[in-house]
Parts: structure tokens; sequence; C-alpha cells
């Protein structure tokens, strides 16, 4: 394997609790976001965009669809011959066979990879994150500080910084104080889970962390409070873009919703391309007596009723007189006539039958799983 400068990990094994009902057949990065795209395509691209070509993509979590999906890794140019996506399941040791017990443990098991393709540099991701960012400048801001480990950071709303990592610095960036979501922030900047670590740094760490029964392996808990104790040189990398952890169901209905501003937080379909992998389908249809209005309609989808406020994936087809509003649409799914779904997700392949109702509301989104069929009336806003 050819000696590359940085490499990339990206933590894609979650099962996304929080998620609920969308998550019970697929691993979290691979759930639908933005009319065409998954939630791990935002990482990938970032990698590939900062000239990253080599990324270990560490799964956990029913990956059968979200290895298919990332396939040789051509969607994101990283399908060359010296570099690539490289599938990074658990697997069995001399010791047994776990499944990874932690964020630190998974890089850990993987220490035979990383030592493979001898990095200077380790980049650790969350492949569950919302965002575009160039990891090159981190990286370079790494080298500039002489740092041993390098921490993006985010200001969030201090009501909720509890819910975060918070880093406490001094005026240069240095790291002196990490708090797991503290109760009393004493800063409101929040870990994005993204993490630049020289890498015989880094491994020294690792094995010494495997070694302690009594850590539960996480980088959070573990790795980042041992080595500021140590006096290590760990440097903050302060973000000002759009960035969102969609870990719940309000938080990833936002996050779609956002796209659908006049001027959108971020952008999508900038010189920084977010690529993804879809099949090819013909161009979405709109029938003559249809209405859409501030909505993403993508490929291969039909529209006979109304659409508003939503998001529609490809191939979903929305019968005469169905009404969709503030919601979104995964792929394939089929609206029948009359049916209405207002502040809603509908995941992948499901049926809303003739004339039934699916509603929430602002603040309690109402979520159909993939696969399902409703028949009559779905959410917390229901006919009486």
């Amino acid at each position: 394997m050819r000696k590359t400068e940085c490499l990339a990990m990206i933590l894609a094994g979650g099962q996304g609790s929080r998620l609920g009902a969308l998550t019970k057949k697929i691993a979290k990065p691979a759930v639908p976001f933005g009319g065409k795209y998954r939630i791990i395509d935002f990482p990938l691209s970032n990698c590939a965009n900062s000239g990253i070509d080599k990324v270990g993509v560490l799964t956990q979590y029913r990956p059968l669809e979200l290895h298919n999906y990332l396939a040789s890794g051509s969607a994101w140019d990283l399908d060359k011959k010296e570099g690539g996506i490289f599938i990074l399941p658990p697997y069995a040791r001399e010791k047994g066979a776990d499944w990874y017990r932690g964020t630190a443990d998974a890089i850990y098991q993987n220490l035979n990879f990383i030592d493979l393709a001898d990095p200077e540099y380790v980049l650790i991701l969350s492949g569950d994150h919302i965002y575009t960012m160039d990891y090159s400048w981190m990286l370079e801001a790494h080298k500039m500080n002489k740092a041993e480990a390098t921490i993006g950071v985010i200001e969030v709303p201090w009501d909720e910084a509890p819910r975060f990592g918070i880093m406490n610095t001094n005026k240069d960036g240095r790291i002196e104080e990490f708090e797991e979501k503290p109760a009393k922030p004493k800063s409101n900047l929040a870990s994005m889970g993204i993490y630049i670590f020289n890498k015989s740094f880094l491994k020294k760490y690792l094995e010494d962390d495997a070694k302690d029964e009594t850590s539960s392996h996480d980088f959070g808990k573990n790795i980042i409070p041992k080595m500021l104790a140590d006096k290590a040189r760990l440097y903050s990398y302060a973000f000002d873009g759009y960035w969102k952890d969609v870990g719940t169901i309000e938080s990833l209905w936002q996050a779609n919703m956002d796209l659908l501003q006049d001027v959108p937080p971020f952008e999508i379909n900038g010189d920084w391309k977010i690529c993804s992998c879809n099949p090819s389908m013909p161009p979405h249809y709109v029938g003559p007596n249809a209405k859409v209005k501030n909505s993403m309609i993508s490929e291969g989808s039909m529209v006979l009723g109304e659409v508003e406020n939503s998001v529609i994936f490809p191939g979903v087809r929305i019968g005469k007189g169905a009404k969709v509003t503030n919601s979104v649409i995964m792929p394939s799914t089929v609206i029948r006539d009359n049916a209405v779904v207002d502040y809603a997700i509908v995941a992948q392949n499901c049926e809303i039958a003739e004339g039934a109702k699916v509603a929430g509301e602002k603040g309690a989104i109402t979520v159909v799983a993939e696969g399902e069929t409703v028949l009559t009336e779905a959410g917390s806003k229901q006919a009486g």
C-alpha cells in the first residue's frame, strides 16, 4: 500500500437509536438525506475534495446496504489504483471476535490497516454529520501549531452545549480542558467529532487504552482526557460554517428543511461538490393539475397532487388529490390518491394508502418506517 500523508478513518458503524424507525434496517450513515444523498456522502465528498484519497470506513450495525452503496468508491472519485475506500468491519482476532466497543476501540482494531498505509497523520471523522469542510486547512493548522492532536470545534447555542463534548481553550486555541456533555459548561465550543492525530502519538494512546479494562474505549470519555492529563499539545480548529448533527428525528427533518430556505445555510450544488451513488432515472414528472411550492423534486418521481415545503426523493409517486406538506419522502415511496402527509418523514419503499393520513407537528415529527404501509392514520395529529 502506498505511503500517504494523511489517512482518513470514518466511523460509520452507529445504530442511530435516536432515529428510531429510520434505522431499523440500515446504519445511520446510510440514511437518505437532501433529495438524493446519504448522510455518509458528506464526509466522503469532503475527503475527496480535500485531496485525501485513502479512506477507511468502519462499519458495524446493519452494514449490508451501506457496503453496497459504497461499492468501489467511484462515485466520490475514490477508486484510484493507489488509494480508495476500504471497508473495515469488526473481524475475528486471535483473542476473539468482538464488535467495536467504542470509537477508540474501532480505530484500535484497525491499527494494522493504519500501519500498512503508514500515514504521518490520521484524520478521524464521524459518518453522521451534515457539513462541507476542507480538511486540508485543518491539517495545515495542525502542522503550524506543531500539535500532537487537533480537534474541530464549532460554537453552539449555550442551551445546547450540554449535549456535546465542550472545549476550553487559551487565546492561541490550545485546549486546556475537555468536558464530555457537562451539565454546566464553561464554554460553548463543541467538538465536531473531527480529529487529526500524529500517527505514532495516536497509536501509543490507543494501545494503552486497550489494556485498560475500566475504559469505555471512547475518544471523548477516555482518550482526549488522558492526553490532556499528560499535557500533550492538543489544539482546537474553529469551524464557522454549517454543521448539523442529524442524530435525532427532529434534527434530520430540520436539516432537510434548511435546504428549502430562500438562501440555504449551506450549498450542495456549488463548487464543493457533494457526490452520491444513485441509479440513473428519467426526469421527474409534474402533472398538469399538480401544484408544487418551495420543494425539491428528485429524478424519477411523479407528482399528480400537491407538494409544499417538502423534499421528495427519487422514484416517489404522489397521486391525484394527495397533499404532502412540510415532509421528507424517501426513495420509491408511493402516496396514493387523496392521502395527506404533513410534518412527517416517510422512509423508503413505503405506501400511504388512498385517503390515509400521516400527520405530525413541528417538534413531534411523525415517522413511517421503511417498507411499511399506512392504511388509515398515523402520527401525533389524528382526526377526531
